[in-house]
């Protein structure tokens, strides 16, 4: 079974518009990753579903998985790395026989791994298709993290004088497993929850261990405070930092191997009175990098995006706070300009997500190669597209003005409160005004929510001051980007996070990944003329809703009637 055909199977049943499956297919072939693992991400089509067109192509049976009732000894028959390294599933034993789950039953190495695990047992072999989110629940089975944590902890201080010069990986002895198994969890924990960052915090008492995760940061473990120096040295040593120096700040990186792709670790140590505090950026290609039509943009900005990346030149500049998902939507836009006909060169602070067909550069300021200095060699590099982390002073600010006057397409990040704070704040940088309407192309503002779990989110009617909120930002609304909207009058249908504790598709947690609201301001002659000739933000305001520039909260407004947000956090973020 290949993709193409799995893929046509289920637009022909209708369980994934083409549409979709044109757009999974177009970010896999950047991204490295196989399209259907890309359509559980996107939750495109219904898993269950999906697991029965795949059962028929591939003449495997689906069955429906209770990864509870699965007896421990049969669990113990395939260990943990064999099944997540191969998607496989230990089910039953019977009759001589071990029964076990498939994800892709037509793996041959898969096959393979299973055939050979069936014989050590003396059993035959008896296969079945299950799903993703029935696979994960097994892993679960395996290990959890506070089980993993417990177990590693409980093993320190035991008496290892018998093993005491075994060699482990990094250098480390036996002495030292424990600590390598409980970061290696820590790791693999986070990785598959999905979190952005891992903060390692010496307390008084205690080690704490927290992640963040869709934005909020949340306790996962504490340990004794006695794990400090090792836990933190044994990160220090995967990072390759100074273990004899923890007076002052490092900064390294490392990579692992997870779940089936290369995961990178940014890391960054801080001296406290309780010992470092280890910052640690999890850099999941999966979720890091990701095409245009994936953020979550409307039609209507999509279609604004895609014109302005078409132009031979001119300024692209990204503004919103800090975790509002700049890089991620600056890493789009290089992917969807990366062609073998193109130079795209980088500059960046550090290079978050490694891609490949683009040169990325890291800047180092405390040898002199700042963002300025950068822009002025990539001038000599022949590029075609240049990417800049931030444009944060009046030196880089004009040379990525001069560099985009000259014929290439310069995307960079800038911070503002809104898009119509771009124009002001470059003018503030010392950007002459009448080279502006040359340079700018777009300025696109944008704002993370939480996404509504989609299968436990929960219906209700709005409220009174909800509708008037609604009401007041449709009337506001351009024509254009009214396609697709059914409720345009009260009362509105709007939605909550759903209560639902055994929910597997968001883990109870009511919401699953997040999504951008975004405005963007584009460049006209219009707006070109108004800065030239002198401006106010009452001015530049009436410019935007002249040429039809939907807002952050208009575009929230319309995610929240669809079902994909609550209308709270889009206020929220908007105000």
């Amino acid at each position: 079974m290949t993709d193409q055909e799995l893929f046509k199977a289920l637009v022909e049943r209708g369980i994934v518009e083409q549409s979709v499956a044109s757009r999974i297919f177009s970010t896999a072939q950047y991204s490295n990753r196989p399209p259907e693992d890309l359509l559980y991400d996107e939750h495109a089509g219904d898993e269950v579903e999906i697991a029965k067109v795949k059962a028929e192509l591939t003449g495997a049976p689906y069955k429906k998985v209770n990864a509870a009732a699965i007896p421990d000894d049969v669990l113990k028959l395939i260990p943990q790395e064999t099944s997540t390294t191969y998607k496989v599933a230990p089910l039953e034993k019977r009759q001589g026989m071990l029964v076990v789950g498939m994800f892709r039953p037509d793996d041959e190495r898969a096959q393979e791994a299973l055939r050979f695990i069936a014989k050590q047992s003396g059993l035959s072999l008896g296969v079945y298709l299950i799903t993703l989110s029935d696979l994960n629940a097994v892993w679960r089975r395996y290990a959890p993290y506070k089980d993993e944590i417990a177990a590693a902890v409980s093993e320190i201080g035991k008496d290892a004088k018998e093993d005491k010069g075994v060699e482990l990986e990094e250098g480390g002895s036996q002495e030292d497993a424990p600590i390598i198994k409980i970061v290696a969890s820590t790791l693999r924990q986070a990785v598959e929850t999905g979190a952005s960052d891992i903060h390692i915090e010496p307390q008084r008492t205690r080690l704490r261990v927290r992640f963040r995760t869709d934005g909020d940061l949340k306790e996962v473990a504490s340990l004794p405070s006695s794990l400090v120096q090792p836990v933190v040295s044994r990160v220090k040593v995967l990072a390759k930092l100074k273990l004899d120096e923890n007076r002052i700040p490092q900064d390294g990186r490392f990579r692992t191997f997870l779940f089936g792709r290369d995961i990178d670790y940014r890391v960054a140590t801080f001296p406290t009175p309780a010992g470092e505090k280890v910052a640690i950026r999890v850099l999941d290609p999966k979720t890091g990098l990701r095409g245009l039509s994936s953020l979550g943009l409307s039609d209507y900005n999509l279609k604004i995006i895609s014109e302005g990346t078409s132009r031979p030149y001119g300024m692209i500049l990204i503004s919103g706070p800090t975790g509002s998902g700049k890089t991620t939507t600056l890493y789009a836009i290089m992917q969807q300009l990366n062609k073998d006909t193109v130079n795209v060169v980088s500059l960046e602070d550090p290079v978050e997500y490694f891609m490949e067909g683009i040169n990325q550069s890291q800047v180092k300021p405390e040898i002199g190669y700042t963002f300025a200095s950068g822009l002025r060699q990539i001038l000599r590099q022949d590029p075609d597209v240049i990417m800049v982390g931030e444009i944060r002073d009046s030196e880089t600010a004009n040379l990525a003005v001069n560099a985009a006057l000259t014929g290439h397409v310069v995307l960079s990040t800038i911070h503002t409160n809104n898009s119509i704070g771009v124009p002001p704040r470059l003018v503030d940088l010392g950007v002459p005004p009448f080279l502006l309407s040359s340079a700018l192309n777009i300025m696109i503002a944008q704002r993370l929510v939480l996404r509504l779990c989609p299968e436990c989110k929960e219906k209700f009617t709005a409220a009174k001051e909800m509708e008037e909120i609604i009401e007041e930002t449709l009337k506001e609304l351009p024509k254009e980007a009214r396609v697709g909207i059914k409720q345009t009058s009260a009362p509105f249908t709007l939605y909550k996070t759903g209560n639902k504790p055994d929910c597997k598709t968001c883990k109870g947690k009511g919401v699953s990944g997040r999504v951008a609201i975004v405005e963007i301001f584009k460049m006209t002659p219009e707006l070109g003329d108004l800065i030239s000739s002198g401006f106010t933000e009452g001015k530049l305001w009436a410019e935007a809703k002249r040429q039809g520039m939907m807002t952050l909260r208009q575009d929230g407004v319309i995610k929240a009637l669809l079902g994909e947000v609550s209308l709270e956090q889009v206020i929220q973020e908007s105000t």
